[in-house]
C-alpha cells in the first residue's frame, strides 16, 4: 500500500479532490434528513425542533391525493425510460451507417442542439406548438383542440419532448462505443456476405450491450425523479389528474406552503423508492451482464 501511494501519489491527490467535493456536498447535509423526523421550526433549528417519528409519513400515506401522485410519478417515470431508453440507441445505429462526413455533421448538429435549450424555452415552444389557435400540431389536424389542457394527452406531450431534448445528446457515448469497434469485424461480415442488418445485429448491437446496460442501471436509479421543471411548467388544473406527481408537491409544500418537515419526508420517501429500484435492476443486470453498478 505504502509503494502504490509512494508511486502513484499524484493520482490518489486527484482522486482525492471529487472524493472530498463528493463527501462536502452529499453526505454532510444527509444530517438534514431527521427534518423528516421532526416537526421543524427554524427558529430552533434542527435539533431544537420536537421529534414525531414517522408522523408525517402517515401524513402522507393518508393524504386524498396520495396514491394518485404515486401512480402518475410510476407511470410517467416508466415510459419516459421504455420510450426514451431506446431511441438513443437507435439514433447512433442509423448515424454509424451514414458515412458522408459533413451529412453527419449536420446530422448531430441539428439532435445535439434541443438538449443545449433551457427548459423554460422548451416549455415555452412546446405551449406554441400545441396552440388551438394557429399552433403546428393544430394546424396539421385541422383542428383546435388545446392539447395541454387535456389530462390524457400530458403524458405523451412530456415523453415525446423528453425524446426530442435529449435523444441525440443521450447518442454521443453509443456512438463513442461503436467508434471504438475494430474495422476489421466489419470488413470480415462482408467479406461473408453479411448485410447491413446483419452487421448491426452482430457486431454493433453487442458492443453497445454493455454501455446500455450501465445506462439502464443508472437511469433506474432516479426513475421516481421525474423533471420537476417541465412538468411544473406544463401543469394546469385541467391536466392534474396525470401531471400531479411527488417532485412538483414536494416544491409546492416545501416551498411555497414552508411545510419542511412534511415535504422532506415525501422526499425521502421517493428516494428511498429509488434506491430499492436501483438494487432490484442491479441484481437482474449482474445475472446477464458482466456490469456491476453498486
Amino acid at each position: 500500500m505504502k509503494k502504490q501511494l509512494k508511486a502513484n501519489w499524484q493520482m490518489y491527490l486527484l482522486l482525492a479532490i471529487p472524493i472530498i467535493i463528493t463527501f462536502v456536498y452529499k453526505y454532510i447535509p444527509m444530517y438534514g434528513i431527521q427534518i423528516a423526523f421532526r416537526d421543524f421550526k427554524a427558529s430552533k433549528g434542527i435539533f431544537g425542533s420536537e421529534w414525531v417519528g414517522l408522523y408525517w409519513f402517515e401524513r402522507f400515506f393518508t393524504s386524498p391525493n396520495c396514491l394518485r401522485m404515486i401512480k402518475n410519478t410510476f407511470l410517467l417515470s416508466t415510459f419516459s425510460l421504455l420510450w426514451g431508453f431506446p431511441i438513443p440507441i437507435i439514433v447512433s445505429l442509423c448515424m454509424n451507417q451514414l458515412r458522408f462526413p459533413k451529412l453527419k455533421t449536420v446530422t448531430q448538429t441539428i439532435l445535439y442542439a434541443p438538449h443545449f435549450i433551457s427548459t423554460m424555452v422548451i416549455c415555452g415552444m412546446i405551449k406554441i406548438f400545441l396552440s388551438p389557435s394557429g399552433g403546428l400540431l393544430n394546424l396539421i389536424l385541422g383542428t383546435q383542440i388545446d392539447f395541454l389542457t387535456e389530462s390524457t394527452a400530458f403524458r405523451t406531450i412530456y415523453i415525446a419532448s423528453e425524446i426530442w431534448q435529449h435523444a441525440g445528446w443521450g447518442c454521443i457515448i453509443y456512438l463513442a462505443t461503436l467508434a471504438t469497434v475494430d474495422e476489421s469485424l466489419y470488413e470480415a461480415a462482408k467479406v461473408d456476405g453479411a448485410s447491413v442488418w446483419q452487421r448491426i445485429l452482430h457486431i454493433d448491437i453487442p458492443a453497445l450491450l454493455p454501455m446500455a446496460i450501465l445506462n439502464l442501471i443508472m437511469s433506474a436509479g432516479s426513475l421516481m425523479n421525474v423533471g420537476f421543471e417541465k412538468v411544473w411548467l406544463l401543469q394546469t388544473d385541467l391536466n392534474r389528474a396525470t401531471s400531479d406527481i411527488i417532485a412538483v408537491y414536494v416544491y409546492e409544500q416545501g416551498i411555497e406552503n414552508a411545510k419542511y418537515s412534511y415535504s422532506t419526508a415525501v422526499g425521502l420517501f421517493n428516494t428511498a423508492i429509488n434506491l430499492i429500484l436501483l438494487i432490484i435492476v442491479n441484481q437482474i443486470a449482474k445475472k446477464h451482464s458482466e456490469v456491476e453498478f453498486v
